[in-house]
């Protein structure tokens, strides 16, 4: 075994020399110290997507991605009003968090594999389990996804609906007509004026785009899922210590919920004997310290927006005009898949 005491330690140059620079930093490690120094996080979400991200009748950015946002923004300042809101589409959403014009990205996105290695970007986990899905009118006549051979579908340029429905279509041997269009509004101005006759995206878009139209209980979804859509809040590669802030605030509202932890009980929670609680809303344990932010980072989090939960029905939920089921999305205790690691 070799003597690792007598050998001494030798850093090269410019490692040493990133390393003074930094101040003693990791590399990277600057995103936090910005947003700080700004007074205000950069959140991009999107143009308009009902429960998800839009601007309600007082001009107010209200949703699902919206919300963690402002969870975020409490967890660092205390303040969740402490957000400026970037509204991007889906071509450019990736470039303006390349360009850190955005310092997170809160826009029901897709984690995929290419957008991580190719991009230069990372998902923080996921909040949201969708998957791809089919809109037309109930008077077609049609109740499954196979019977869609030569209809025309429209879809969004920029997101995984346009492969993914291009391998559905191939893997069952179905000719397809494909009309792409730039924005969300477009194609489902395309659908509504028969144009097309099939509206594609995330299953979550079209209960949204489906409150929309004029009649929409005259409109179905239909039951198949051909895709996993694992949406999530994403960064820029490189800092470690954003990455870490990002992925633990969502699960520390994820583990909220599991842990009983709501806006109105956070009081009560500071208060509780409980080690798991106590260490999620900072009474017990330097967690806070360890992402360069407060003790009570989670609380703030959890007081400010609610758990996942009160998120979810809030915004998507039995609370909204989508109410969309839990499903995937429940917790793995009541059947669904939302699990977060624990805070220890």
């Amino acid at each position: 075994m070799p003597d690792f005491k007598k050998r001494p330690v030798i850093l090269p140059l410019f490692a040493l020399l990133a390393f003074v620079l930094a101040g003693g930093l990791p590399a990277g490690a600057q995103t936090l110290k910005a947003v700080k120094e700004r007074g205000t996080l950069n959140c991009g979400v999107s143009q308009g997507l009902l429960g998800f991200s839009s601007m309600d009748d007082k001009n107010a950015w209200t949703g699902f991605d919206v919300d963690f946002c402002r969870a975020v923004a409490a967890a660092i300042f205390g303040d969740p009003a402490k957000v400026t809101f970037l509204p991007l589409d889906a071509v450019t959403r990736f470039a303006a968090l390349q360009s850190s014009q955005i310092d997170l990205l809160s826009r029901n996105s897709t984690w995929t594999m290419s957008r991580e290695s190719s991009l230069g970007l990372i998902f923080a986990g996921v909040a949201y389990y969708d998957g791809q899905g089919f809109l037309l009118r109930r008077e077609a006549g049609i109740d499954t996804a196979l019977q869609l051979a030569g209809k025309t579908v429209c879809t969004q340029t920029g997101t995984t609906s346009e492969l993914n429905l291009t391998d559905y279509f191939r893997a069952n041997d179905m000719a397809l007509k494909v009309l792409s269009l730039g924005t969300a509004e477009e194609s489902l101005k395309a659908y509504d004026d028969r144009k097309c006759d099939v509206l594609t995206s995330d299953v979550s878009q079209l209960y949204a785009e489906r409150l929309k139209l004029t009649a929409p209980d005259s409109h179905l979804i239909l039951p198949e899922v051909i895709s996993k859509e694992p949406l999530g809040p994403a960064v820029r590669q490189g800092d470690d210590q954003w990455f870490n802030l990002i992925k633990w605030t969502l699960y520390s509202l994820i583990n909220a919920e599991e842990l009983g932890v709501k806006t109105a009980t956070i009081d009560d929670a500071v208060k509780s004997p409980n080690p798991n609680i106590r260490r999620l809303v900072g009474t017990e344990g330097e967690f806070g310290e360890q992402l360069g932010l407060a003790k009570d980072w989670a609380a703030r989090a959890v007081r400010a927006v609610g758990n996942y939960g009160e998120i979810y029905e809030r915004n998507v939920g039995t609370q909204s005009r989508l109410s969309i089921p839990r499903g995937l999305n429940a917790l793995w205790t009541q059947g669904g898949i939302q699990y977060a690691p624990p805070v220890r």
